[in-house]
């Protein structure tokens, strides 16, 4: 029986070819692929990690923006607060002044009521003296028509009311 295997010469020319075959396509195959696939991957890594700065620093960036903005939004909620206690105060100022205007305005109206009602008043006391005296006339008229003439007539009319002066009008 021959042998398995059968290390004879020939299979050693063949292994040896076979190796130095499989080392050169390695070589050959490395340089072709290995390589671009290498450096492909190579770059791959550094854009990843420069993605992945770039996305830390966005963070940092995002997160100094946020704060900033919460200031300014604890700024703003302040400022609101003062505009409107400034708004309070001057609607209460507004509002004392007119209600001051208007104390004035009905005191000056009451004033001019007053005014007025003592004007009537006095012409309502100078409408009663001459009804009174054209009454006194009249009635004096008929009294003494056929003994007084007209001038006497008046002189009478002036010398009573002089007797009776003013003090008995305004009572």
């Amino acid at each position: 029986m021959e042998r398995l295997l059968g290390l004879d010469p020939q299979l050693l020319h063949d292994a040896v070819l076979l190796a130095i075959s499989v080392f050169v396509l390695f070589v050959l195959l490395s340089y072709l692929l290995f390589t671009p696939v290498r450096t492909f991957l190579e770059n791959r890594r550094n854009k990843i990690a420069a993605d992945l700065e770039t996305a830390k620093n966005d963070k940092e960036s995002a997160e100094t923006l946020k704060e900033e903005y919460e200031d300014k939004l604890r700024g703003i909620e302040k400022e609101i607060e003062e505009i409107l206690s400034a708004a309070r105060r001057k609607g209460l100022a507004t509002e004392s002044r007119i209600i001051d205007e208007a104390k004035q305005e009905a005191t000056r109206i009451t004033r001019h009521a007053e005014e007025q009602a003592l004007l009537e008043k006095k012409r309502v006391l100078d409408e009663m003296k001459q009804e009174m005296v054209s009454i006194a006339s009249v009635l004096a008229g008929k009294v003494v028509s056929a003994s007084i003439d007209t001038t006497i007539q008046n002189t009478l009319v002036e010398e009573t009311l002089k007797e009776m002066g003013e003090s008995t009008w305004l009572s």
